[in-house]
């Protein structure tokens, strides 16, 4: 707002706010006006002060995009955001949406284990006791964006999950660990929809009997690092934004759909797509199987 001397009901004293030639002369006017000044110039900040103070307070959705621009950086930060939650609004917002009362809060203890589907693991202590928290966390800067959930070798899937022969068998010929027996758009590997169809139905029959144990093992996980939480952080446009939802939620979502096979010659489980990792400049690791996901998808 542009403050004035009409919108602050000022006047000035004789001589004062005049132009130069009709002012006085007078030393001590001279005084007087500097004084006058000086007073004005206090007046306004003051009030510029308090008109920022009463301000109305950040909405959540406006605080969780300015949380996303300024500390998404990576999960170390989300980690120090909160071992300080006493004093970061942001974690204090995170708890909050995990059902716990900050006034009841005594301690928490944020530590990163490694290679687990919890990025971050939380130990919270409260007056009702001592609590556990896993968070899986998704950095992404497009709406339509893909995020790796997880990525090993066949033969580590094949045992996880207790994979049929055939479709370990049709797998190895997708991932390239056999070369293709007939025609393929890749002399190195075949893709699904290359293979026969006995091999095919194979593969999408056993993951559609099996998917909803799949999917929680690629997003949740298991044991004492499974994640209780998945938070997105989206950096895309002016005002980023970050969404934090319950694993089970996500499983679910994440779950909605036919098992299918792609005009890409891929694995579409659900809305989690199955693919050959590839690239790694021909290195064997390119022959991983990688599964993802567009953790955007979770603002819906």
């Amino acid at each position: 707002m542009l403050v004035t001397n009409a919108t602050l009901g000022l006047k000035y004293p004789r001589g004062i706010g005049r132009s130069p030639a009709k002012q006085s002369r007078d030393p001590l006017m001279t005084k007087l006006r500097i004084k006058f000044l000086t007073g004005i110039s206090l007046l306004i900040f003051f009030s510029s002060a308090a008109a920022f103070a009463q301000r109305p307070a950040i909405t959540k959705t406006e605080l969780g995009s300015q949380t996303a621009k300024n500390g998404f950086r990576n999960e170390d930060e989300i980690a120090a955001k909160l071992n300080n939650w006493r004093a970061d609004e942001d974690a204090r917002t995170w708890l909050a949406a995990m059902n716990y009362k900050t006034g009841e809060i005594a301690g928490v203890a944020a530590t990163k284990p490694h290679g687990e589907k919890s990025d971050v693991q939380l130990a919270i202590k409260t007056k009702k006791g001592e609590f556990s928290e896993g968070i899986s966390i998704k950095l992404v800067s497009s709406e339509n964006g893909f995020n790796q959930i997880d990525k090993r070798w066949l033969s580590h899937y094949a045992t996880m999950w207790q994979l049929p022969q055939d479709v370990v068998d049709a797998l190895k010929f997708f991932v390239g660990e056999v070369k293709p027996s007939g025609p393929s758009r890749n002399s190195e590997r075949m893709f699904l929809d290359e293979l026969d169809k006995q091999k095919q139905k194979a593969v999408v029959d056993f993951f559609t009997a099996k998917k909803s144990e799949i999917v929680s093992d690629l997003l949740k996980g298991d044991g004492v690092y499974s994640a209780d939480w998945i938070m997105v952080a989206l950096k895309a446009g002016a005002k980023p934004r970050w969404v934090l939802r319950r694993i089970d939620y996500a499983v679910d979502y994440f779950s909605r759909g036919a098992v299918q096979i792609t005009s890409g010659g891929n694995l579409r489980i659900g809305r989690i797509t199955m693919q050959r990792k590839g690239g790694d400049a021909g290195r064997e690791t390119a022959r991983m199987l990688q599964f993802k996901i567009n953790p955007a998808l979770l603002f819906d």
